[in-house]
């Protein structure tokens, strides 16, 4: 892999100094090419099924490219993880192909290629609205747009140049051949690679209209290839931020995993907070950071940990939820519902706790729609915190048993490393802790302990003997 970054970085260099175009990126013009000895970009670092795709597509008498992030990636030294091929075959001919093909979408038609595991997604080249033919335009199911200018169906084919200009960034805009290994480069990708700069192809303002998620993905591949968003790429996205309302909840949950789930949590944080758009995911949570400081002292140092403690796991390849993140962001707004509710009526603290939760998760849902098996695991995190604190007789070794204890225990942890005010939750985090690292029995000496020094136990209380029975009277 170092001799690709350097070869790279060589070639990467001198293609820039001879490159000498001036057209836009948003205007037609012809691709650079890179030829075989110019490029890094080898089958050695495709996937052996993205090669029979391509191979099966050729031979079956079609164009087919792998495009965006595989080629981006090998030219940045890094090791590619996504597989896309662009072709000029249709959906139908393309499953024609494949008897291992299914095809998805209704806004963008997509052919899967199923290996396994393994899924190679194969898109047709998208073609300009212009450009459609009359039988295109006259089918209502082909193209379609809000009054924002979101693109809602989009099923418009076209050539390969037409395809490049539909590609978001200029980092993508790049295909690489398996026919004649070349790389072809339709908007300056290569420079951009090389300047690592993040750069939309076209208008930003009007693609950030057709898809606003495009601002997300400006953020997310900035911090995930450790480049910048140029200046007029970036430009817009504060004042068209308000667009993302329009985006369905459950593709906000499929942009959060990517955001958040992804090993740059923390920059992707306050990149987000930076944009105003931070909002669109946890509106709850960006009102109560925006609110006085007293009403959350501790919000924004346990979000922080919380990410970074993700970050880190993550990069470490350990087991991460999305229930936990879920979790730590709602649970001091939580904390203040409860406070709320026990100032305007006195009930006890559980029926409190639930009360808050059927406020706190339904407007959550609103934003991003939460898998019930996710949301099982929010509650059964939160509900351990207070199993957590009741240690007496039997209930230690129960709470131990929870199938989500250990989500509850960390969770535990990063309150009481937040928390150091709080001696008490600090002890209780040190009790945990010791519970897990000692025998049986010394576990029960330490739940007697916890007995001896609590409360006090309560005593049975006794049976009243029945009265006896009086004779009758004769």
């Amino acid at each position: 892999m170092k001799r690709v970054i350097n070869l790279c970085k060589k070639v990467l260099g001198t293609k820039a100094r001879a490159k000498k175009s001036t057209a836009q990126v948003s205007s037609t013009q012809q691709p650079s090419v890179l030829t075989r000895d110019q490029h890094p970009v080898s089958r050695q670092f495709i996937s052996p099924n993205a090669l029979k795709v391509l191979y099966r597509l050729n031979k079956g008498g079609y164009d087919a490219y792998l495009v965006g992030g595989g080629v981006r990636d090998i030219l940045l030294g890094l090791e590619p993880k996504d597989f896309d091929i662009a072709t000029n075959a249709t959906p139908e001919q393309i499953k024609a192909l494949f008897r291992n093909c299914r095809l998805i979408g209704r806004r963008f038609r997509l052919a899967h290629i199923v290996f396994g595991r393994e899924i190679i997604e194969v898109a047709t080249f998208r073609g300009h609205h212009d450009s459609a033919s009359e039988k295109e335009k006259s089918c209502k199911k082909t193209s379609k747009q809000s009054e924002h200018g979101m693109l809602l169906r989009d099923n418009i084919y076209g050539s390969i140049e037409e395809d490049a200009q539909r590609r978001d960034f200029t980092i993508n805009a790049l295909y690489y051949s398996s026919k004649d290994f070349k790389v072809y480069d339709f908007a300056n990708g290569v420079k951009d690679i090389e300047e690592r700069s993040i750069r939309l192809i076209g208008d930003p303002e009007t693609r950030y209209r057709e898809d606003p998620v495009r601002m997300l993905r400006a953020i997310r591949f900035a911090t995930k290839l450790d480049m910048h968003i140029s200046d007029e790429t970036k430009a817009p996205i504060k004042e068209l931020a308000p667009l993302m309302a329009n985006i369905p909840p459950a593709r906000m949950f499929e942009e959060f995993l990517k955001m958040f789930i992804s090993g740059k949590a923390v920059a992707n944080y306050h990149e987000l907070r930076a944009y105003n758009l931070f909002v669109f995911f946890f509106p709850a949570v960006e009102q109560a950071l925006t609110s006085e400081i007293a009403d959350y002292p501790y919000l924004t140092d346990f979000i922080e940990l919380a990410l970074a403690n993700t970050d880190k796991r993550i990069n470490n390849d350990q087991r991460v939820t999305p229930a936990f993140l879920f979790a730590a962001m709602l649970w001091y707004p939580l904390q203040n519902y409860i406070k709320r509710i026990n100032e305007t009526a006195n009930m006890p603290a559980q029926d409190a706790f639930f009360a808050a939760l059927n406020e706190v998760m339904p407007e959550q849902q609103r934003s991003i729609a939460i898998p019930k098996r996710f949301q099982a695991v929010i509650k059964d995190i939160w509900i351990l915190q207070d199993k957590l604190s009741r240690r007496e007789g039997k209930r230690a070794f129960k709470c131990f048993e929870h199938p989500k204890f250990r989500a509850g225990y960390d969770f535990l942890l990063l309150r009481a490393e937040i928390e150091k005010d709080n001696s008490a939750l600090t002890e209780l985090a040190n009790w945990w802790t010791d519970f897990q690292n000692v025998s049986n029995d010394a576990r029960a000496q330490m739940v007697k302990s916890v007995r001896g020094s609590g409360t006090k136990r309560r005593t049975p209380r006794k049976r009243r003997k029945p009265a006896a029975k009086k004779a009758p009277q004769e």
